[in-house]
This record gives C-alpha cells, structure tokens and sequence, in this order.
C-alpha cells in the first residue's frame, strides 16, 4: 500500500539527500569523478596519478611503451595524440587502441590532443573549438570508458598572445564536449604554454569549474622553467587546494632551455598533498631537450638520470603510486605508500636500520631497492653494507654513491637523502646482474 509523505518529512528527506550527496563523490556515467578538489575513481576510491607523458601520436609503433611503463609502477600515462592539423590524426581506431593497451597494462589513460599547443604564437596550432571538432568526432571511441579514460582538451592551448581568452574557450570547450555526451572527467591545461605565470588559469579556475554541467573538471599545470623556486610551486599548487579545485602537474621536467625546475619540491609537496603528477617523458624528445627522456631509445633497461629520478628517486613512482581500483578491485585510500615488505625492527636512537627487497627480476639481471630507517633520533648520514653470495654484480645505482668489490658493497648517502628524522625513511636502488641463484643478503647499516 503507498503512502503519502507528509511536507516535513518529504523536506527531511530532502535535507539528508542533499547532505549524503554532500560528502559522497558524485560519479558520473560509471566513471571518474570530482568532489573537495579531489579525484575519485569509478569505485569511489581516491586517486592520485603518478605517471608520465608518451609521445604516442610520434611514435605509434611504440605500442610497448605502456607495458614497460606499468612495469615501473606508473599508475597513470597520458598520451600524445593529434587532430590532422598539424600531425597525422589519431583515429578512433587508433584512439581505441590506446585505451585497449592502457586498460591491459592496468593504466588509467588521459588523452590529450597536442595540436594546440602554443596557440597565439605557434604557427599552425589550432584552437580548443577545432580540438573539441576532434574529440566529437571520435566519441564512439571514448564513449563507454569513462573508467578508464580522461580527456584532456589541449595541451598548453595559448602560447604568451592572445591567452586572455583562455577561460571563456575553457569552459565553451567543455559545455560543447557535454552537450556532446561524452561523460568523462575533463582536464583542461593552462595557458602561455602550459605554465600560466600571468595567473590567468589559476584566477579563473573557479569559473571554469563551474561552467562544467557536470562538476568534473580538473586543471593542470605545466612545470618547468617558471617554476624553479620551491616557494613558486608551492604558492600556486597550495591556492589550488585551499580553493577546493583539483588541480595536478600534468608535465614537468628537471631541466629545461626556459630555467631549471624545482622536481624536487614539485614531488614533495605533491606527494604530501596527495596531488597527482605526469613527468614529461618517456622517450623521443628532440629539438634540444633530449634529456627529458627517461628511457634511452624507448629501452626500459637504459633509464637516463632522469628516469631514475622519476620512477626510483625520493618521492617517485615506485614509492608513491597505487593503482586504480577499477583494476584491482579494492577500496582503500591510502594516503601514504604501504610498504611492501615488513618494516624493520626500530633501532636505538641515533641509529638506523635497512631492509632489502628484489622489486623486479629477469633472466640474468635484476632490479633491487634498500630502504633505510632512522631510529628514534635523527640522524645525519648512513652507509648500507652487504656482500652478495650468488655472484651478483651491480651495473647503475641511484640515490646512493656505491662502491663494490668482490661481491662485498658499501652504499653511502647522497647530499640529499642523509638527514633523517626520527622514525623516517628513504631509499636507494640498483640494477644488477645474476647467474644461477639470487639469494637476498644481509644489509647492515650504520648512522653519523
């Protein structure tokens, strides 16, 4: 039998859905969503990109750059493609492609279309009207994965002219892309090439967030010569959170011709405030900043300075990242990285203690990584030391200055990742060689 309820109860009813909505993310079609300024997943599950750029729509043969990625620990890749206006056009074919080597590497896709970039300034870059022309038109592809895959509408759309017009194009992009039914959490990247240091994104922000019908939009800066001053990065990410607008680092670097970034603040204060990251890039650069590649030749096992810093440094992928809950299946969010193996028993003050784990392995060589603990006391310095049992020999190592002799290593410190607070860690790792057995060895360490 129905009944009616009565006018307070219909408005109480009312009260606790507004306030259930309140505090839940409201997903869209089954996908990414935004809510506080935060990212959620299509389970409701927080999540913070930790990744790089690859240069796909140059590079399409390259199809095993999103396994060699994943192997690495990013959760995330966003991926180059083009209209036909300035470079081959990606088409839906190949943008389902894309998505279909992203979702069996367990990787969260953002697309973006480049042909923009420098608009104003760059012959022949296209405007955000003529790159929305593009996503409409390869919708089919887009449509239905919106668990999997966030459009970015243009890379760096407005070079140092004419950017005054950035916000209304933002938001008459994304209302256009709506009104075209696709569904998926949109990035909208800044202007005067990506770095905004005229403010124009972050002073708009807000009115571009809110032209978006759907409530789900997220910015993203670009970090490179603009930002070489902790204090920069620091001020712009923080006005971002305190406005409750999610905002990520969509490319960055550690060098660059315009200045030298602050990489180091950018991860730290990133990864303490929970706001995600896209180092720019896997591989191919040219015009003079090859040494943004992370990977030699696209090669996996020939990671350049760079790539070590990224995905094995302080603060990097291997630490931080967690993969999407629409692949695994759970919920939790944690806020900092769970250890894969059992921390170490708590040393005396002033001292330190390390542990050893082999994070990935293959015939003849592997991957290994040590992480040291300070104690109850801070301390200044450590040196590690083990001796390989089974003839193992290190080839590289990052984040420690390491010497070896006869299977017997002495790893030490670096300028950067000496003091330690009590109770803090940090980590080093090594690419190594082995024949027969890989046996794990003892690691002792020593503080100053």
């Amino acid at each position: 039998m129905r009944k009616r309820l009565t006018v307070a109860g219909a408005a109480l009813l009312t009260l606790l859905a507004a306030v259930f909505a309140f505090v839940q993310p409201a997903h869209a079609a089954a996908g990414f969503s935004v809510a506080n300024g935060r990212l959620y997943d299509a389970n409701g599950t927080e999540f913070v990109m930790r990744g790089v750029n690859h240069a796909h729509t140059w590079y399409p043969q390259q199809t095993s750059s999103f396994a060699n990625v994943k192997a690495l620990g990013a959760n995330t890749v966003r991926v180059v493609l083009a209209t036909g206006d300035r470079w081959a056009k990606g088409s839906a074919a190949d943008v389902s492609k894309v998505i279909s080597l992203c979702k069996a590497n367990r990787l969260i896709c953002v697309l973006e279309v480049h042909d923009t970039t420098g608009y104003g300034e760059q012959s022949g870059a296209i405007t955000l009207d003529r790159a929305v022309d593009y996503w409409l038109s390869i919708a089919g592809a887009l449509n239905g994965q919106e668990k999997y895959v966030i459009v970015n509408i243009g890379n760096e759309p407005y070079g140092n002219q004419g950017y005054a017009t950035w916000a209304t194009d933002s938001a008459n992009a994304i209302k256009r892309l709506r009104a075209g039914g696709i569904a998926h959490t949109i990035m909208v990247d800044a202007p005067n090439w990506g770095q905004d240091w005229s403010f124009t994104m972050r002073d708009n922000a807000a009115t571009v967030f809110n032209a978006d019908p759907a409530r789900n939009t997220v910015f993203s800066i670009h970090m490179y010569g603009v930002f070489d001053t902790a204090a920069e990065i620091t001020d712009y990410l923080g006005r971002f959170r305190s406005a409750g607008l999610p905002i990520v680092v969509g490319e960055f670097g550690f060098n660059h011709s315009d200045g030298n970034p602050d990489e180091d603040t950018i991860l730290s204060y990133s990864q303490a405030n929970r706001i995600g990251w896209l180092g720019w890039s896997w591989s191919g650069n040219g015009g003079g900043v090859e040494y943004l590649d992370m990977a030699t030749s696209f090669d996996p096992t020939r990671l350049t300075s760079w790539g070590q810093r990224i995905f094995n440094g302080t603060n990097g992928i291997r630490a931080t990242a967690r993969e999407a809950s629409v692949y695994s299946g759970s919920t939790p969010t944690p806020t900092t990285p769970t250890p894969t193996t059992p921390p170490p028993t708590t040393p005396p003050a002033g001292g330190c203690t390390a542990s050893y784990t082999i994070v990935n392995q293959w015939q003849g060589g592997f991957q290994g990584e040590v992480k040291v603990t300070a104690g109850s006391a801070a301390i200044t310095g450590w040196t590690t030391r083990w001796t390989f049992t089974g003839g193992q020999t290190v080839s590289q190592s990052w984040n420690a200055a390491l010497s070896g002799s006869g299977g017997a290593y002495t790893a030490r410190n670096v300028d950067y990742n000496g003091r330690l607070g009590a109770g803090a860690s940090t980590s080093f790792g090594f690419i190594a060689s082995w024949n027969g057995t890989n046996p794990v060895p003892a690691v002792t360490c020593t503080a100053s």
